[in-house]
């Protein structure tokens, strides 16, 4: 069955909808960065396209069950469109770039870390493999992004918790799912998944990082010190 046929039928109004969110959201961000890099309309485009239509379409290829949805339902690409122009018509400062990235960025992973991985244990995946779909969904968009702008993702380190939080959320999506509960799964999946990522961004909670190389004068003492303890 295609992705794009089966989508609605099976999974229901409310999951096109928050998919939709993530497509909206995640076309702003693009937008938003492409204004940071001074792109011109062309360049809006392609990147808000690209960051907002990226994950999902890297979820469905992954399911492997037909086309991906986002090219066979015409909402998917204009409502992208939409974000790309609302981002390069809309003044924004700089101040509110700085405040609504964070905020956009936590709801579009939240709501994709929950449509990836309901999408995957519905198309018949484990949770395991479900929970790694949703994180590469949740996570895919943003890093297609930074890719693009020549930057390293974020998702590889220097960073507040990202894939993280997306990997809690999904988490939560399939314990919900088990316990026949997809609908206040949904709703606290990406409430939980979206306000980690904005608390962890406001108390600048990071992943351990590894240790300096321990075979290098004072590094390696100090090594020493920290193993004794």
């Amino acid at each position: 069955m295609p992705i794009g046929a089966g989508t609605l039928p099976i999974m229901g109004e409310a999951f096109l909808v928050i998919d939709l969110i993530g497509v909206l959201a995640n076309a702003i961000l693009g937008g938003i960065t492409a204004k940071r890099l001074r792109f011109d309309l062309v360049g809006f485009t392609v990147l808000a396209l690209a960051t907002g239509l990226g994950g999902g379409i890297l979820r469905d290829v992954l399911l492997g069950r037909g086309t991906p949805v986002a090219l066979t339902n015409p909402i998917y690409i204009p409502l992208a469109a939409v974000g790309a122009l609302v981002a390069f018509v809309v003044p924004i400062r700089k101040v509110f770039q700085e405040r609504l990235f964070p905020l956009m960025d936590a709801l579009a992973l939240g709501a994709w870390a929950y449509t990836g991985t309901h999408k995957g244990l519905v198309f018949g995946l484990g949770p395991v493999q479900a929970v790694l779909l949703g994180v590469v969904s949740a996570t895919g968009g943003g890093m297609l992004r930074d890719l693009l702008s020549r930057k390293m993702p974020v998702i590889f380190g220097d960073n507040t918790l990202y894939a993280t939080s997306a990997l809690v959320s999904s988490v939560l999506v399939v314990i919900f799912y088990k316990l026949g509960d997809s609908a206040w799964g949904a709703v606290i999946a990406m409430a939980v998944g979206s306000l980690l990522t904005i608390v962890s961004a406001w108390r600048g909670w990071t992943l351990p990082r590894s240790i300096s190389n321990p075979f290098k004068g004072k590094d390696f003492r100090r090594y020493i010190r920290i193993r004794r303890r």
